[in-house]
């Protein structure tokens, strides 16, 4: 079936549906990963988006189970140029139209994701409106994108359950603002035991399981919007528990001390970023998820330090705290498919609930 993507802006581009072909309404914004469509897929953080991929032929590999981020994909669209006609992978449990269209989620292929991506890079991330069909109404089309509005999603993509993963010694109390499973695999596979909280827990929920740390997920969305979350953070962070947060989880505990967050042009979306740390000058590469970021211009220096930056823009990707007990970073150091270059940040998390310093 023909598809037709419209922006805020006006701008349409053309493209054939597949997947489960129904109109939907979305953020528009791009990533540059050449693989890991799989995770990317079922990544939480992605929730209320229409992701346009950069790389021109996505599927040829297919989907494997094992691979996925969460219990489901979360995002709203997908986006490529090519779509593979074969899906050639012995770890292969269904084709790539085959799990859009088991989950609901639309697909659209043969748009021109070049001049799409230049488009966002130039005029920013923008709202968008897909429809399927043999003719399209443009006019209803940009009304519906004038009045439509991304709220938070998440209270959609949080755990609920309070489920509990591995049997290790030690003990994390888990935020689950939309957590990727290889954040708790990470931590189970170092000998924790990890219960996970929804995104609206209380520090007293939290301190109910008597853990020897608190990890902060990542998630979608505004860390504005999450105003519960950041006011019970401001007790974690007066309580003095080890911490450790990721993307989402960065940007509240920055909130809680009172530092500002702001919107990118266009976001952070990929597994090619360059990060510095600045305590060793040396650059890692690193998969990076965000819209939003940490403004360093109201960080306190006697609060915090900033850890690492951006060599692509120079912001904050990465804050320690002067308490001794908190530190976070604004990429993935869990990330899969990669790359692993700061995975040593949960061995840190670990020597610091034992005693160690930062």
């Amino acid at each position: 079936m023909k598809a037709l993507l419209m922006l805020e802006n006006g701008m349409t581009f053309e493209g054939t549906g597949f997947g489960f072909e129904q109109d939907v309404l979305c953020e528009v914004v791009f990533n540059s990963a050449m693989c890991g469509y799989t995770e990317l897929l079922t990544d939480p953080s992605y929730a209320g988006q229409g992701v346009v991929m950069t790389y021109p032929i996505m599927g040829s590999y297919g989907i494997c189970y094992d691979d996925a981020e969460s219990v489901r994909p979360w995002l709203k669209a997908f986006i490529v140029h090519t779509l593979s006609g074969v899906a050639s992978n012995f770890r292969c449990d269904v084709d790539l139209p085959a799990f859009l269209k088991q989950n609901k989620i639309p697909g659209v292929r043969g748009i021109d994701t070049r001049a799409l991506t230049k488009v966002l890079r130039e005029s920013g991330t923008m709202r968008g409106m897909i429809c399927f069909g043999s003719s399209f109404d443009t006019a209803e089309m940009k009304k519906q994108i004038e009045a439509f509005a991304m709220k938070s999603c998440v209270p959609l993509v949080s755990g609920k359950d309070n489920k509990v993963y591995g049997d290790g010694p030690v003990k994390i109390a888990l935020a689950d603002y939309g957590v990727k499973s290889n954040i708790i695999r990470s931590l189970v596979k170092r000998g924790c035991t990890v219960k996970c909280f929804p995104y609206d827990a209380s520090f007293e929920d939290f301190m109910s399981f008597q853990p020897d740390g608190i990890m902060l997920s990542n998630g979608p969305g505004d860390p504005k919007e999450c105003t519960k979350a950041v006011s019970e953070l401001k007790k974690v962070y007066a309580h003095g528990i080890p911490t450790f947060a990721i993307c989402l989880g960065h940007q509240l505990m920055a909130l809680s001390q009172g530092f500002d967050t702001y919107k990118l042009k266009y976001g952070h979306r990929g597994i090619n970023h360059p990060v510095k740390d600045l305590s060793t000058n040396r650059v890692y590469i690193t998969s990076q998820n965000h819209g939003f970021v940490v403004n360093g211009e109201t960080i306190n220096p006697s609060v915090a330090d900033i850890s690492f930056i951006s060599m692509n823009d120079g912001s904050i990707e990465g804050l320690t705290y002067k308490n001794g007990k908190v530190f976070s970073v604004q990429f993935h150091p869990e990330a899969s498919p990669g790359p692993l270059d700061t995975g040593f940040l949960f061995d840190r998390f670990m020597n610091l609930i034992g005693g160690g310093q930062l």
